[in-house]
């Protein structure tokens, strides 16, 4: 039986603030579904060369809404992507205001979260960087 991962859906509350969150990590929108019968859009977003649907964030937002659905969307888990520099992507996201829950003082792996409380693990490309500060001796803020 063969099988081949498609993407993962997440509900989110503000389309433009969360597309803008994911845009900081370097994804882009690959398309866009604006489905009226439905009342909801659907924007798929996809790091740069990956445009071919293998690595989609598909983000799901309801023109009237989520009331009465779950506020807390940890219950499927994490998003995961890895970056060339995660000190330098950590730097980016800091200073456009996104918090570094889990900072990345082993070199290795950083967790942020989204305007809609989903998590998202950064994992360096390759071998880990060098401990270095202020990301070193950085606690965690919150839970990923």
């Amino acid at each position: 039986m063969d099988i081949k991962y498609l993407h993962t859906m997440v509900r989110v509350k503000d389309l433009d603030k969360s597309k803008a969150f994911y845009e900081l990590l370097g994804l882009k929108e690959r398309r866009r579904i604006d489905n009226d019968k439905g009342r909801f859009t659907l924007a798929f977003m996809c790091p740069p060369g990956q445009d071919d649907g293998t690595a989609d964030v598909e983000m799901t937002y309801n023109w009237d809404g989520d009331e009465g659905l779950p506020s807390d969307s940890r219950h499927f888990g994490h998003l995961a992507y890895s970056v060339e520099n995660i000190y330098e992507m950590c730097e980016h996201l800091q200073k456009n205001g996104v918090t570094i829950n889990r900072p990345p003082r082993d070199g290795h792996m950083a967790f942020v979260r989204s305007p809609d409380n989903v998590s998202v693990e950064l994992l360096q490309m390759g071998e880990p960087l060098e401990p270095k500060e202020p990301w070193a001796s950085m606690e965690n803020t919150g839970h990923w």
